[in-house]
């Protein structure tokens, strides 16, 4: 029996780094809810963002204005990836 190990492809890179993104944002605000002002609060929700926008395309027939698109990243988010990754690693 051969073993093969599966190539990552771009989409499921994607659906890995949106998965993890999404579920560490769900923990981030779980964590706001819960725990009460303390330093581990704070290294847990800071948050490092990254914006790009607004695009404006004009087409004379179709304008499209799309933004600003925000990247909102902090330690729970990469954990999140980091524990998606894993868990579709451990799927193959």
């Amino acid at each position: 029996m051969e073993y093969r190990r599966r190539r990552a492809t771009a989409r499921r890179v994607v659906l890995i780094v949106a998965g993890g993104l999404l579920l560490g944002g769900l923990v981030t605000e779980l964590l706001i809810l819960t725990l009460p002002q303390s330093a581990a609060r704070q290294f847990f929700i800071m948050t490092v963002s990254a914006s790009l926008g607004p695009l404006s395309i004009d087409l004379h027939v179709l304008a499209l204005t799309l933004g600003p698109l925000i990247l909102r990243l902090n330690i729970l988010s990469v954990i999140g990836i980091l524990l998606i990754a894993w868990f579709a690693r451990s799927l193959l």
